[in-house]
């Protein structure tokens, strides 16, 4: 089965509020058993428009990536990072 991934490239307009959605995404990332390859360090965006933070985040199906954003406890989560943050996000299944 191929994996899934999460791609994102994310401006955070909140800083001080951003560690709230960090938080919050832990119960769906936990259920789904996302392992993050890439969240935040130091990056360079080299094409298209920059990001104050990278994230790639892999799951043991494309299925199972999809079922995690759409949970309750991740929609939960993304209605507070719609507030400190916007992204560019992607599901993906790898090779």
């Amino acid at each position: 089965m191929k994996k899934g991934y999460w791609m994102a490239m994310v401006d955070i307009t909140d800083p001080d509020s951003y560690p709230q959605y960090i938080a919050a995404n832990k119960a769906a990332f936990d259920k789904y058993g996302a392992r993050f390859v890439v969240r935040g360090g130091e990056g360079q965006v080299l094409e298209g428009p920059a990001a104050t933070r990278l994230v790639v985040i892999e799951f043991d199906s494309y299925q199972q990536a999809l079922d995690c954003f759409h949970s309750p406890e991740y929609q939960a989560a993304l209605a507070l990072r719609k507030k400190f943050a916007t992204a560019h996000f992607a599901i993906v299944e790898g090779v």
